[in-house]
């Protein structure tokens, strides 16, 4: 198991020299596929062994440990060197500020601090069982849907940009290790290593382009996540002076000993700080709308599979230690916020990429309010809210970039009637999208578990604000979600043209949309035989949240969204039909688009849908709901760090 856990970690780091250093296209893609083959399957095979064995919790040390330390103390200092080289370079100094603050903090307590006692470095668990099966198995997927899509992009769509392809398919084998490397890591020295790393290859991925607006970007998302840095900087300092170790579990533990001396919140304040903008959760939701600019596979790497699940993982780790205190309240209430806010923004644009931006952020903010609410029935919620938003989101970004590689539009607009143009692609676009909010799918039974532990939570006005941004976070959520439904599905103004998308990329979404019902078929057993199991080893206590009527009910809702429209499919497929054109209140012209109004004068058809700019636009919420979660912040964080001083 310890092998199989040091070479899911390594083996992605080591790989990445293949598609560096190979220009080739046709040999590139051979060495991605296989690279991606060998990793999803291997982080298959580590999960089954582990379960087969009986689940237990493994604490382990890397083999070669001491080597190890060394690499990720000079591994830190040399990204200190490459940022503050960037940002000297970019005139981005404050940059240089936070990541010498960050690394020089930690680096020095871990050369001349005082010495901590051996423990272990590493940690595989239930929760580690699901994040290594999300970075394995949808990271992959995205990684084969990339060699496609990056073909056309420069080939068909981006002539203009220099070719950096071996670059940008190494930089996804790095996310792997990092990703890895994090989720397996019990050392917050480890930990913030290959946190780091995720910080930097984001950066670099969103400027992949190298435009204006793409380096302004990166440069956003660069110094939002080092400010998280400083957090767990300050973490690993308060564990290492104060109670003489680095070891996130035991950190955790002195936390829930001692549930209101703030100072042993303090540092789970600071890792709860950091994981919020690594989350990008409001007041630092913008570097990751910044993130648009990348191409389409890096969007769904950083919105799915990597970095921001890297946030909602450490708050789930944090989430025990975080019940009823002041943390917990900050945590959630930014959550909550955040959830309503950007559900909100998402109803006000048109671009694709961007509602799934918002719309990643709300989700997002929903799970971290239940990690950090802490109770048995939030943390069943937010780690099936991180599967199925993982499988979902993934397959939405790649489906939109599809989209936009065919049409030359990701405008939802112009998805006018999608369904009769590219069937495949709305197809996807549509099991995407209905698994983000319709029933049975896990995000809407999530969001009813989290609303019952919301009634149940000891604080009554945390309870009474969560029960309201939830219950009209989901209101708005259902109005975006189903006003781009509507626009697939109704009439298109145009002919059928060619799909341009790629077989990989085909085989990519497909497996995501395959693996979406799969997910809804296995809902129980998921709960049965990971979560209660994951509840035991966190709260002592087996959780039923899945009753047999839930399950019969959600049966029924499997049959009329997936059963009912097939067999009416295969009834009706042979059968002669008369094609009626569409009413449209006046005169048909002869067509679905063209009409004679009542004053006599002809007219085109157009259907638009609302979006109300001038209340819900990012001119009017965006700068308020800043303000806002800056100030719940830092209200918290002073009430935690003047208790603990």
């Amino acid at each position: 198991m310890v092998t199989l856990a040091t070479a899911l970690i390594c083996l992605p780091f080591l790989w990445a020299i293949f598609p560096a250093l190979i220009h080739n296209s046709k040999c590139r893609a051979f060495f991605v596929y296989l690279g991606c083959g060998i990793v999803m399957v291997l982080s298959v095979i580590t999960a089954v062994q582990w379960y087969l064995a009986g689940g237990e919790t493994l604490n382990f040390r890397l083999p070669y440990q001491e080597i190890f330390g060394y690499i990720f103390l000079v591994g830190d200092i040399l990204l200190m060197f490459f940022i503050t080289y960037l940002s000297f370079k970019y005139k981005k100094r404050i940059i240089s500020v936070l990541t010498i603050v960050s690394t020089v903090v930690p680096s020095v307590l871990e050369m001349f601090g005082p010495k901590l006692k051996d423990t272990y470095t590493m940690r595989f668990d239930w929760i580690t069982l699901i994040m290594v099966l999300i970075i394995g198995v949808i990271g992959s997927l995205i990684g084969v849907y990339a060699v496609g899509y990056m073909h056309g992009y420069h080939i068909h769509h981006h002539k203009e940009l220099k070719d950096r392809r071996s670059f940008f398919l190494s930089m996804i084998f790095v996310f792997f290790g990092a990703m890895f490397g994090l989720v397996f890591s019990a050392n917050l020295l480890g930990l913030y290593f290959f946190w780091e790393i995720t910080s930097v290859t984001s950066f670099l991925l969103i400027g992949y382009t190298r435009t204006e607006e793409a380096i302004n970007n990166s440069f956003k998302a660069l110094w939002m996540n080092l400010l998280g840095g400083c957090g767990l900087a300050v973490a690993i300092s308060v564990g290492i002076l104060w109670f003489n170790t680095a070891n996130l579990f035991e950190i955790i533990k002195l936390a829930e000993y001692n549930p209101t001396d703030m100072k042993y919140l303090l540092p789970i304040a600071m890792l709860a700080f950091a994981a919020l903008t690594k989350s990008a959760q409001f007041p630092f939701s913008g570097w990751l709308l910044g993130a648009m600019v990348a191409p389409t596979p890096s969007s769904a790497l950083l919105h799915s599979a990597t970095m921001v699940k890297a946030g909602v993982y450490l708050l789930i780790r944090l989430s025990t230690a975080m019940a009823d205190n002041y943390v917990g309240n900050m945590v959630a209430l930014i959550g909550g916020f955040t959830f309503l806010a950007a559900s909100c923004l998402a109803i006000s644009v048109t671009d694709g990429k961007k509602v799934l931006a918002y719309s990643t952020i709300s989700n997002l903010g929903l799970i971290v309010a239940c990690a950090g609410c802490g109770y048995e029935e939030t943390i069943w919620a937010a780690v099936f809210l991180v599967i199925f938003h993982a499988v979902s989101k993934s397959m939405l970004f790649q489906c939109v970039g599809a989209i936009e590689n065919t049409t030359g539009s990701r405008d939802v607009e112009d998805m006018q009637g999608l369904m009769s143009i590219f069937p495949k692609l709305a197809l996807i676009l549509m099991i995407g999208i209905a698994g983000m909010f319709l029933a049975p799918f896990g995000m809407l039974i999530s969001k009813w578990a989290a609303l019952k532990a919301f009634i149940d939570t000891e604080s009554v006005y945390v309870s009474t604000l969560m029960v309201l941004f939830i219950c009209f976070g989901s209101a708005t959520t259902m109005f975006y979600w189903t006003k781009w439904m509507s626009k697939i599905l109704g009439p298109s103004p145009r002919e059928k043209s060619r799909d341009l998308t790629k077989r990989n990329e085909y085989i990519s979404m497909f497996f995501h949309a395959i693996l979406m019902v799969a997910l809804i078929l296995g809902f129980p057993w998921i709960s049965t035989n990971v979560l209660k199991p994951l509840s035991r080893e966190m709260f002592g206590i087996v959780l039923q949240v899945i009753s047999k009527e839930n399950i019969i009910i959600m049966i029924v809702l499997l049959v009329g969204i997936f059963v009912i429209p097939y067999i009416n499919y295969l009834m009706t497929k042979n059968v002669k039909y008369k094609k009626v054109l569409t009413y449209m209140g006046g005169a048909n012209a002869g067509d679905n688009m063209n009409f004679v109004s009542a004053t006599g004068e002809a007219k085109e058809m157009h259907v638009a849908n609302f979006y109300m700019e001038d209340i819900m636009g990012e001119k009017r919420l965006f700068t308020p709901a800043i303000m806002i979660s800056t100030f719940i912040i830092i209200v918290y964080e002073i009430i935690v760090i003047g208790g603990a001083f």
